[in-house]
């Protein structure tokens, strides 16, 4: 995280390796989507599951934000998904705190 693509020496990675990088993390973020729907029925009761899984995206929005920081500011989607992870994010686990008192 800390050396963003450098860590790889992009000019030498292979676009198939590219590819199964960016399909392999899409799969991640399937995943967290999924872990999250499971806790919509009973919500108020799956607080802990909720938390991790907002404390996971949240990480993802701190690196995110790290980048915008060293690397500079990305497209309006990744400004977006920024957003998401470092806003709408946090704001979730306050609404579901609420509904679990």
């Amino acid at each position: 995280m800390l050396l963003g693509p450098a860590a790889f020496a992009p000019e030498t990675v292979p676009a198939v390796d590219l590819d199964s990088h960016l399909r392999y993390l899409s799969g991640l973020f399937l995943a967290l989507g999924l872990a999250f729907w499971t806790t919509v029925p009973g919500i108020a009761r799956k607080t802990a599951r909720f938390r991790l899984l907002a404390a996971l995206v949240v990480a993802g929005g701190l690196a995110r934000l790290f980048s915008l920081l060293v690397a500079g500011t990305p497209s309006a989607g990744h400004l977006a998904g920024l957003g998401l992870e470092l806003v709408v994010v946090p704001l979730l686990v306050l609404w579901q705190s609420r509904i679990a008192r």
